[in-house]
């Protein structure tokens, strides 16, 4: 049980669910916004839920009343195409929100090379100067 609980309590095992819930609740925004806003302007071409877009692949096609397929073979091409369309919309803001800024803060961040020949440079700067205060005293 000592294990379990140093696992437990390390921070990447607390990151990772702190990361986990924040995307339960990015993807139900996501779906919300889909739901809401691009289904209705998908709509202005056909039907507003994505989702009763279907082919008859095998006839008669034929629903039941509560939506359920009562004969045939149906493509559901239109569930596809709704999680296709949130997946590119999560992707978008992923990539907008997140993954740009931080190729961004990178990019003007300096890496652990360039602060050490920066470092290099100080210090032969700093012993040259060294060098001709001792060649003055002497």
């Amino acid at each position: 049980m000592k294990g379990f609980k140093e696992f437990l309590l390390r921070g990447n095992v607390i990151d990772l669910a702190v990361a986990v819930v924040i995307g339960a609740a990015f993807t139900n925004i996501i779906n919300a916004f889909a739901k809401g806003v691009i289904n209705p302007v998908i709509g202005l071409f056909g039907t507003k839920d994505l989702a009763s877009y279907r082919s008859c692949l095998k006839g008669p096609c034929t629903l039941a009343p509560d939506g359920t397929v009562s004969s045939g073979v149906f493509i559901l091409w239109g569930e596809v195409l709704s999680a296709v369309v949130q997946f590119v919309i999560t992707a978008a803001v992923v990539y907008f929100v997140f993954i740009l800024p931080m190729l961004h803060f990178m990019a003007k961040r300096k890496t652990a090379e360039e602060e050490v020949l920066e470092a290099e440079e100080k210090e032969v700067v700093l012993l040259t100067e060294i060098r001709d205060a001792l060649v003055r005293r002497g």
